[in-house]
C-alpha cells in the first residue's frame, strides 16, 4: 500500500510517498481502508521533532474509511462498518490500523471527507465551548484564526449557545468566511485587544481561545475580563514563553489553561457523546464543515506547506485513492 513516511525530522520536504506492507490488526484493533485522511497542525509538529516520535514513521493520526478486517477480540464493530477516527498514528495511508476505542460510527449521509475533516477540530472546538469554558448566554469570547478549521466550526457552536463572537483574520476573504460562521465582530491581530475592550464596555470577554500561540498571547491576556479564562489550545506561530503567575494576579485573578483534546475525551463515552452532537448537527444542517482543500496523497507536502503558510481556510484533507 501507499503512505506518507518521515524518515527523519524535518520540514514539509522530508515526507515521502513509499509502498509499504499493510499493517495487521492486533487485539482489539481494526484494519481499515482510508477514504479520507485529515491533516492537523499536529503533524507538522510530529513531522518536524517539535513532538519527537520514533523514525521512520507513518505521519497522520485523523481520518474516516471502511473496516477491512478485524483483530481479535473485537466486538460491536463489523467489517464493512463506516468508522472516523481522532487519533491513529499511520493515517496518511491507503490502510490504517486503528484501536477500537477510537472509533466513530458515521452515519450514511456523512461523507467521508466530512467525517475526517470534523472529527479532531470538531471535538476539540466541541470541548472547548462546552467543558473547558461553557459558554453562556450573552457571552463576549475572541475566536482566534476565525476562518481556520477549528475557528469556523468553533464559532457556530458559539452561537449555538447563545454566545457572541470576535473573530481575528488577516485577510478580507477570510472575514467573510468568519462573518458566514456567524461571527458578530470580524477584527485584525493587531486590534483584536482594543475592539475586544469597546465591545464589552471596557469589562473584556469572557474567553480568549487562542490556537495561534506566540504571536496572540500577551495580547490576549489584556483582552480578558476579570476571572477571565485564556484557553491556549495550539502554537500555529510558535510556543508560548513560559509565564509569571502573578500576571494572571495582576490582569484580574485570570484563569489559564494549555489543554488537549485526550483529556477532554478521556474514555470511549465521553468520545462517543462529542461525536454524536458533531455527527448529528451536520446531518441536521446546524453545523457547516468547511473542506479547504483535498489534495492526493502525493501532495502530502504541499498540503503542510499551504497550512503553515496560512493559505488555507477550514479543513485539509488527503485523499489516499486518488491519483495526482
Amino acid at each position: 500500500m501507499r503512505a506518507v513516511q518521515v524518515q527523519q525530522a524535518g520540514g514539509p520536504e522530508v515526507l515521502e510517498v513509499v509502498d509499504v506492507e499493510p499493517p495487521e490488526p492486533g487485539p482489539g484493533e481494526v484494519l481499515v481502508d482510508v477514504g479520507t485522511a485529515g491533516v492537523n497542525y499536529i503533524d507538522t509538529y510530529q513531522r518536524s521533532g517539535i513532538y519527537p516520535m520514533s523514525t521512520p514513521f507513518v505521519l497522520g493520526i485523523e481520518g474516516a474509511g471502511t473496516v477491512r478486517a478485524l483483530g481479535a477480540e473485537v466486538r460491536d464493530v463489523a467489517v464493512g462498518d463506516r468508522v472516523a477516527w481522532k487519533d491513529a498514528i499511520g493515517s496518511y495511508a491507503e490502510q490504517a490500523v486503528v484501536p477500537v476505542g477510537q472509533l466513530v460510527p458515521v452515519p450514511d449521509d456523512v461523507p467521508d471527507e466530512l467525517a475526517a475533516a470534523l472529527l479532531l477540530q470538531g471535538m476539540t472546538a466541541h470541548y472547548l465551548c462546552t467543558s473547558l469554558y461553557p459558554v453562556r448566554e450573552g457571552d463576549w469570547v475572541v475566536v482566534h484564526a476565525g476562518a481556520g478549521g477549528v475557528g469556523l466550526l468553533l464559532t457556530q457552536m458559539v452561537k449555538m449557545r447563545g454566545g457572541r463572537v470576535l473573530a481575528t483574520v488577516s485577510t478580507p476573504e477570510k472575514a467573510e468566511l468568519a462573518r458566514g460562521a456567524g461571527a458578530d465582530e470580524i477584527t485584525s491581530y493587531e486590534t483584536f485587544v482594543d475592539r475586544a475592550r469597546e465591545l464589552t464596555g471596557g469589562a473584556g470577554v469572557a474567553c480568549v481561545y487562542d490556537g495561534v500561540g506566540q504571536a496572540t498571547f500577551e495580547q490576549g491576556l489584556q483582552a480578558l475580563r476579570i476571572r477571565g479564562t485564556m484557553a491556549l489550545f495550539g502554537a500555529a506561530s510558535g510556543p508560548v514563553p513560559p509565564v509569571d503567575p502573578q500576571r494572571l494576579n495582576a490582569n484580574g485573578s485570570l484563569f489559564l489553561t494549555r489543554p488537549t483534546l485526550a483529556h477532554y475525551a478521556r474514555d470511549h463515552t465521553e468520545l462517543l457523546e462529542r461525536a454524536r452532537d458533531l455527527l448529528g448537527w451536520v446531518v441536521d444542517g446546524r453545523l457547516d464543515v468547511r473542506v479547504g482543500g483535498q489534495y492526493p496523497l502525493t501532495e502530502a507536502r504541499r498540503a503542510h506547506e499551504d497550512l503553515q503558510a496560512r493559505r488555507t481556510t477550514g479543513k485539509l484533507v488527503l485523499l489516499p485513492t486518488t491519483s495526482p
